[in-house]
């Protein structure tokens, strides 16, 4: 009796394991959401500027499709704006940085660069300690009619996570990403710059603190989801009783006594999905219960109700797991 029953115990484990790596997988977050439209407006603590992020495109650039994303930086009290373009595609892993369009205010300067091979610009995935670096040759143009060529240099490293607080919501597990910058060109023009990023899973860019310690937060994206508020109607909108309809309406201690609804019909909770075993939240137990019955026919682990208790079972309850 003793092999079937371990037999039977190591299915199990094979397959919850199964489920689980299943689960990460399906889980994987995407720090950098990089579909066409997106868009994310952060302001200074100061409401002196806004950033505003924006995935544009796609367009054509030599033959090949790139996904413009645009930040445009403004002034809010001048109106004063410039615009930093970057060429980009998106792999498996990252997202790949073609070209790149600076707009310099001091001084005055265009600034463009082109990859014949393109580099990383932002991990789709990233853990505690990543780094990637950029370096590339760049042209400037500077508003007075002269070229010069420059070198540019950015680190990025993963430095935390984070919870972070923005008029747009708090975000939780938020990545920051320390980013530090040299540029030169010349001989004369020398740039270093360090700020922080924070990201969030799914989101994306939600918090900014440039060289100078200012901050900026994000105040919207279309990417937040927004619940509609219900519509009302004129059933819906009751007027406040006169003083006299109050003294002729209050109900008798009788009627207090029967229109009292019970507490435990207030706070019953709602059973949740996917939790077979009924303890309110769906964890490895449940995916422990459904392994153990795995090719049975049981109406308590079949959660497709197919009749058979298969890997279908156990996918949706991974996918589900701590709702």
């Amino acid at each position: 009796m003793k092999v079937p029953a371990f037999l039977q115990w190591f299915k199990s484990v094979l397959i919850v394991s199964f489920a689980c790596s299943f689960m990460l997988t399906a889980a994987a977050q995407n720090y950098y959401p990089s579909d066409v439209g997106n868009i994310w407006v952060l302001e200074s603590i100061d409401g002196e500027e806004r950033n505003t992020y924006t995935l544009e495109g796609p367009e054509t650039v030599d033959g090949e499709e790139r996904i413009l994303l645009k930040i445009k930086n403004e002034e809010l009290s001048t109106g004063e704006v410039d615009t930093d373009t970057y060429f980009l595609t998106v792999g498996a892993d990252a997202i790949e940085l073609h070209k790149t369009i600076f707009e310099l205010k001091e001084p005055p300067a265009m600034v463009t660069a082109d990859f014949s091979t393109p580099v990383t610009f932002f991990p789709l995935q990233l853990e505690l300690g990543d780094k990637w670096q950029i370096a590339e040759d760049a042209d400037v143009k500077l508003e007075i009619g002269l070229a010069i060529s420059g070198k540019s240099i950015t680190d990025f490293e993963v430095v935390g996570f984070e919870e972070v607080v923005t008029p747009a919501g708090t975000f939780q597990n938020c990545a920051k990403v320390q980013v530090n910058v040299n540029f030169t060109a010349g001989g004369f023009l020398n740039l270093d710059s360090g700020t922080h990023q924070w990201f969030a899973p799914d989101i994306g860019p939600i918090q900014y603190e440039n060289s100078d310690g200012l901050l900026f937060t994000l105040v919207r994206s279309n990417l937040l989801t927004v619940p509609e508020e219900p519509d009302t109607t004129e059933e819906d909108v009751i007027s406040e009783p006169t003083s006299e309809e109050n003294a002729t309406s209050e109900p008798s201690p009788e009627e207090d006594v029967m229109t009292e609804t019970p507490l435990e019909e207030e706070t019953m909770p709602e059973p949740v999905p996917y939790d077979v075993t009924g303890d309110g939240v769906v964890n490895v137990l449940d995916l422990t219960f459904v392994a153990a019955r795995f090719g049975a026919s049981d109406a308590d682990a079949d959660v497709t109700g197919d009749g058979t208790i298969n890997i279908l079972d156990l996918v949706l309850i991974a996918r589900n797991l701590s709702n």
